[in-house]
């Protein structure tokens, strides 16, 4: 049998780097309302359990209609275990968990700082990857800008479930990590740690929803399976596709500016769809989140040879 042809990742602007940006800030953005509705009859640890398995067999599908097949390198295989513990499995389960009692938008809010822990974990672990002082002003700019849209009335539930919000940010620092630890793949093709990130959570997972849930015992909502479906074809699969190809193309702490940009997009959302209206410092603080991202996401100089 030979061996797989190496992955060369295709050739792309900038323009599309950010389309694709902005597409997955949507798939995670909307994320958190699939899962609000999802926990409402399905437990989290199921939940998440079956979002992971569902999309770990969606890709496994894909790859095998593309005539490609995993890697079986042991050193690999070790290496989608970590990612899955630091994006999937340990992430997933904690905002569930938090969303059983945080509001969706809350919840992204919170959610929302895994810039700002890629940034330091680089700057500790990496000595900061290139145009650290721009990438800093981007992660200010960013933060200022969330602080801003969400306003100070959409913190008055902050405090009351302290734990629930601080599995949120914890969420968010494993987000950071797993940035960083993502570049560990470079050269696979981007379906292949997705694919190989979430069968390893789904083995984690699926015996614990076993053991503790009883899934055969429970009876979900139509909504709440239909939640579960996007939430794995769209936000799961989908999305992490996109999230490998970003990190390789945009940097750690470009590709985790998805999370301010799922801020934004919520608010889009609302304004479009539910009739909502933005206030005067909401729509300042997302042009400061555009500001960030574009600061985050834009490519270096090369030096002269």
């Amino acid at each position: 049998m030979t061996a797989p042809a190496a992955y060369v990742p295709a050739r792309s602007g900038h323009v599309t780097d950010i389309a694709l940006l902005l597409v997955l800030a949507t798939l995670w953005g909307a994320s958190y309302s699939f899962i609000r509705l999802g926990v409402e009859t399905i437990p989290p640890l199921t939940l998440i359990a079956a979002r992971t398995l569902i999309a770990g067999a969606i890709l496994l599908v894909v790859i095998h209609l593309r005539g490609l097949a995993l890697p079986r390198e042991p050193v690999i295989w070790r290496r989608f275990l970590i990612q899955a513990c630091l994006h999937s499995a340990v992430p997933f389960t904690l905002i569930a968990w938090a969303e059983t009692s945080v509001e969706a938008g809350l919840a992204s809010i919170l959610n929302a700082g895994s810039p700002i822990f890629a940034f330091l974990l680089s700057l500790l672990f990496f000595r900061a990857e290139a145009a650290a002082g721009r990438k800093l002003f981007g992660v200010a700019a960013g933060m200022l800008g969330v602080c801003l849209i969400i306003g100070v009335e959409a913190l008055s539930g902050f405090g009351r479930e302290l734990w629930a919000q601080l599995a949120l940010v914890a969420a968010a620092a494993c987000y950071g990590g797993a940035a960083l630890f993502g570049r560990n793949f470079k050269g696979l093709d981007p379906i292949m740690p997705a694919a190989g990130s979430l069968i390893c959570g789904a083995a984690i997972l699926i015996p614990f929803s076993l053991l503790v849930d009883r899934p055969w015992t429970l009876a979900p909502s139509a909504s709440s399976i239909q939640a579960l479906l996007a939430l794995s074809l769209f936000s799961t699969a989908l999305a992490f596709i996109i999230y490998f190809r970003l990190i390789d193309r945009l940097g750690t702490v470009g590709a985790t500016s998805v999370a301010y940009l799922r801020v934004p997009t919520g608010v889009a959302i609302g304004v479009i769809f539910l009739d909502e209206r933005l206030s005067p410092t909401a729509w300042a603080g997302l042009a400061l989140v555009v500001i960030g991202v574009f600061a985050m996401t834009l490519p270096g100089r090369k030096s002269a040879s």
